[in-house]
């Protein structure tokens, strides 16, 4: 396959998921409008439980510590997003033969299993189930959204999350779907910096890109300035 060149990356860090929509939507303008190139935001949310465009509110079996709830334009069922947990979300142009929705979940499955085999992590894709598993356990969840060829929305892989937040949801509308985390898996402390750091590269392999330019971390949950630069 022929290398796409540069694939910029912004750790943003800690974003509200409001937010997050708004800065993703403000991207997916600007990739389709072709004021940016490929770009992958990787950040962490506070508490959210958001559910795919037909997901069924059912899968959500309760809610004691009140946490918010958000419908997006994604596909998939119900997932939880929280403290601890790794999320990418890849503003990507799709061309040639790359204009292939299965492909595309292929290829994001591929990256994370590549990558959390770095921390001794054997994980697999499991049939006709998007996302990653290590055994019978889930560890990352896939829901994307793809407008004129361009992706947004993305993945989100546990890296010391709490898992009992799950408790509160169907994870993905799987019924009997258990929960886990590299921190669980490996008996080590974790960070999602660190988790971020290698998952970038691996995503760049999976996807070809010929190099990653770093754009910087926001202290703000703002994309940095100059990715946005002729957005208007």
């Amino acid at each position: 396959m022929d290398a796409r060149g540069a694939l910029t990356v912004a750790d943003l860090g800690v974003v509200d998921y409001d937010a997050a929509l708004a800065i993703q939507a403000a991207m997916l303008a600007a990739r389709l409008g072709g004021t940016i190139g490929d770009t992958l935001l990787m950040m962490e949310h506070p508490h959210v439980f958001t559910l795919g465009r037909g997901a069924d509110e059912r899968f959500i079996v309760g809610n004691p510590a009140s946490v918010p709830i958000r419908r997006v334009s994604r596909g998939g069922q119900v997932t939880y997003h929280g403290p601890g947990q790794s999320i990418g979300y890849p503003i990507l142009k799709l061309e040639g033969r790359d204009r292939d929705v299965t492909k595309y979940l292929r290829d994001l499955e591929a990256a994370m299993i590549d990558a959390l085999a770095k921390f001794g992590i054997d994980a697999a894709r499991r049939d006709a189930m998007t996302g990653v598993w290590v055994g019978s356990r889930k560890i990352a969840s896939i829901g994307v959204g793809i407008r004129r060829w361009t992706t947004w929305h993305g993945f989100a892989l546990n890296v010391s999350t709490d898992l009992s937040f799950f408790d509160s949801i169907v994870p993905c509308g799987i019924e009997g779907c258990r929960t886990t985390s590299i921190c669980e898996l490996t008996n080590r402390a974790v960070s999602v910096r660190q988790f971020a750091e290698v998952m970038r590269e691996s995503f760049r392999r999976v996807f070809h890109y010929d190099e990653i330019v770093l754009a910087g971390p926001s202290q703000t949950g703002q994309a940095p300035h100059h990715l946005m630069a002729g957005n208007g």
